[in-house]
């Protein structure tokens, strides 16, 4: 008998699936791949039902004979060990960010004249609907708060990206690249104090307010489904922090990092340059605490940001701050350095590990740009966050780009380098 594999990524079994799946057997015994959680999270949506719930979905239908794990994107790994002389995949991935993966694919059953089936993508309304409720289940405040606590245990670091605003969160939402025969995508979204006061034209000093910073946040919710790190500053009052905890727990924030310095806030990057404060070690644990204690999930998590190496305050200063802060309920350390080379960064980290393995650690690599994630995840790096790259690249293609109309009184000249209309009509989904 001839042998068939075709592998799936979904929570939900719908007439698509079940079309691959019948017109797979046609051609023999059908073993059916189901994704393990580590690669979904790669480039597909993240999943909802557990593995063995995914794998138990497919072991329920009778045309399948077999079903397996596939640990990777990459199909390489069980068409060697299976050998089939089929392969069937929807032909959705021809042209999408797949078409590296059909590409192995074709050139692995080549080596034993195995053939690859495509079955036309089934687009219905039914199909539409059901893939729309998946989405939104995933936006949904009980399932993206706990996101972020969940890829701290699939990822080896977890990437999350600087938004704010709608079109931004599309773009860390949607981006999906292959390199090097791997398909990748952010995490997770930062909402940074800096870029959400620059997006409305105000100098980065506490001036935005909490509910102007909320309304940030709806729109960045409106339109995506990945957990969210809030840049709280320094937290503001305790009476006020315990407050924005329970209510950014309420929509479906992740995470808040507060930084422990007090009085008007400086941005971090200026260092010694400016007058900057920070708060004792006995003010800033009750901080944590208040917010700890007024939590309703254990899913929100409260990141303690350590700014004495930006003070230069010393490394004994930032390890004692840390021990403490996790002493005092922080779910997470965020250590901060303005130095052009990670050394620093890597000497707390390696010293903190020392003591403690699990408290996830994380940084923001803007001055250190050169530092790859595979050397930070090394020295027990959990989280990375590019804290202001696409504030910063947006600024000057608009500023060059309003130059040049002004020069020359219209606006051709600008026309190869923007995105086209119906690319920004295709970017936002219609419901």
């Amino acid at each position: 008998m001839k042998t068939v594999y075709t592998c799936f990524t979904t929570d939900v079994l719908h007439e698509g699936h079940m079309n691959i799946i019948k017109e797979a057997k046609k051609y023999g015994k059908l073993i059916a791949g189901v994704m393990s959680d580590e690669a979904m999270v790669k480039f597909d949506r993240f999943p909802t039902l557990s593995f063995e719930e995914r794998k138990q979905l497919f072991m329920n239908i009778e045309e399948i004979d077999e079903v397996v794990d596939q640990k990777s994107v990459s199909y390489r790994e069980n068409l060697l060990k299976y050998r089939p002389d089929y392969v069937v995949h929807g032909d959705n991935w021809k042209d999408n960010e797949q078409k590296s993966v059909r590409e192995e694919v074709i050139a692995i059953l080549k080596e034993w004249g195995g053939t690859l089936i495509e079955v036309p993508y089934t687009r219905s309304e039914s199909v539409k609907r059901i893939d729309n409720k998946m989405r939104e289940q995933l936006s949904m405040p009980e399932f993206r708060r706990k996101r972020l606590k969940q890829l701290l245990q699939l990822r080896p670091i977890v990437k999350a990206l600087e938004v704010h605003s709608g079109i931004t969160a599309l773009i860390a939402e949607k981006t999906i690249v292959e390199h090097e025969g791997e398909l990748d995508q952010f995490d997770a979204m930062w909402i940074s104090s800096l870029c959400d006061s620059t997006a409305k034209g105000k100098p980065d000093i506490e001036l935005v307010d909490m509910s102007s910073r909320i309304r940030t946040i709806d729109d960045v919710m409106d339109v995506s489904t990945k957990p969210i790190i809030l840049d709280g500053d320094t937290g503001g009052l305790i009476e006020h922090f315990v407050y924005n905890v329970r209510t950014l727990e309420r929509m479906g924030v992740s995470a808040i990092i507060i930084e422990d310095k007090t009085g008007l806030k400086k941005n971090s990057l200026f260092g010694t340059e400016v007058a900057q404060t920070q708060d004792t070690i006995e003010n800033f644990c009750a901080k944590i605490s208040a917010g700890k204690n007024v939590q309703l999930s254990d899913d929100f998590m409260i990141i303690a940001r350590i700014e004495s190496l930006i003070l230069e305050k010393g490394m004994q200063d930032a390890l004692d701050r840390a021990f403490a802060y996790v002493k005092a309920g922080a779910d997470g350390i965020m250590i901060h350095s303005r130095k052009k080379d990670p050394a620093e960064i890597f000497a707390f980290c390696d010293e903190f590990r020392k003591s403690d393995q699990t408290t996830p650690i994380i940084v923001v690599p803007t001055s250190f740009n050169t530092v790859t994630e595979e050397e930070l995840a090394q020295h027990g790096i959990n989280i990375v966050i590019y804290a202001n790259q696409l504030t910063r690249s947006a600024f000057p293609a608009m500023q060059n780009t309003a130059i040049d109309i002004l020069k020359h009184h219209r606006a051709k000249e600008v026309d190869d380098r923007l995105m086209s209309i119906k690319s920004i009509l295709t970017l936002i989904n219609e419901l």
